[in-house]
């Protein structure tokens, strides 16, 4: 693993109101790139490191989001809270009688070419159904991850310690839709860690709507050994005829995508684009996508459930 080191200005991100540190706060640049701000709502910027960005704009779920100029950034950022788009309180009785455990297995193979390649730019979402008769609480969710392989081609066995972000949504007539009204849920994954890693997520009291609903997951990047962010460089430079081009560094595990599922439950959305529209991962995403020709188009999680009679 490589990191490349650039002198940067620290800055952090704060509600207006609580004066308190806004978690994973997204930093977008303006072009389709961006990066995150940690657990303490601290982010890394300077012009040496991105030379060609003249703005910023930083947005958090329940805030408005702010535009700056990078000439003129305060070390402090306020970000006012957006009433239309707090979270709502969900209160939902937790005596709901006896269940039923049910699982549905998530998929993994080990074929390097057959992986989705995380970076921070892309946010994946796959659809899961719910009896609508039946209440179902999400006890743990499956996320097959691909550590090594034999037909990884650099055949090098690296370790790697990856934080993500999980988030849930409407099911929209069959694409995600509004944000459901649980808070992220922070992970990392090592390469300690199963192939079939398990998230127990049963404290956050996750019920599936009776339409079913959209787990998400995105990468935010690399950590130390603490399971800190680490504020690396989330690009690299590549001169063409053209010019320069910024190609975002991929992180691991990878995430190995299957041809084993009937439909196309599997969205993808570039997160700093401002209008970040979902896109179902299929023919019309992209013709030329080597996961898509070869009909690997869904991510194959899994979930844990608990299935009351009421």
């Amino acid at each position: 693993m490589f990191f490349h080191f650039v002198s940067a200005q620290v800055y952090t991100v704060l509600d207006a109101v609580q004066k308190t540190p806004i978690s994973y706060a997204t930093i977008s640049f303006g072009n389709g790139n961006g990066l995150f701000a940690d657990a303490d709502g601290v982010f890394e910027f300077s012009k040496k490191r991105y030379p060609d960005i003249d703005s910023l704009y930083i947005s958090a779920l329940g805030h408005r989001e702010l535009g700056l100029s990078v000439t003129k950034l305060p070390k402090n950022i306020f970000l006012t809270q957006d009433i239309a788009e707090l979270q709502e309180v969900i209160v939902k009785s937790e005596n709901l009688g006896k269940y039923k455990t049910k699982k549905q297995s998530a998929i993994l193979h080990d074929d390097y070419f057959k992986c989705w390649l995380p970076t921070v730019e892309s946010e994946i979402a796959v659809f899961f159904p719910r009896d609508p008769l039946k209440s179902t609480k999400v006890a743990s969710v499956y996320i097959p991850v691909m550590m090594e392989s034999s037909k990884n081609p650099s055949g090098n066995k690296q370790s790697f310690s990856t934080l993500f972000k999980m988030q849930f949504y409407q099911n929209n007539d069959g694409v995600p839709g509004k944000r459901l009204a649980n808070e992220d849920i922070i992970f990392r994954i090592t390469n300690k860690n199963k192939s079939n890693y398990e998230l127990n997520i049963l404290d956050y009291k996750v019920f599936i709507p009776k339409e079913g609903f959209f787990i998400s997951v995105q990468v935010l990047g690399y950590t130390d050994k603490e399971g800190k962010l680490q504020h690396t460089k989330k690009y690299h430079e590549v001169e063409t005829r053209k010019g320069i081009v910024k190609i975002p560094t991929t992180f691991r595990p990878l995430l190995p995508f299957t041809n084993k599922i009937k439909n196309n439950i599997t969205f993808s959305r570039r997160i700093f684009f401002r209008n970040r529209t979902w896109q179902r991962f299929d023919k019309e995403y992209s013709e030329n996508n080597t996961l898509i020709q070869s009909g690997h188009m869904n991510y194959g999680m899994g979930l844990k459930m608990h299935v009351y009679d009421k």
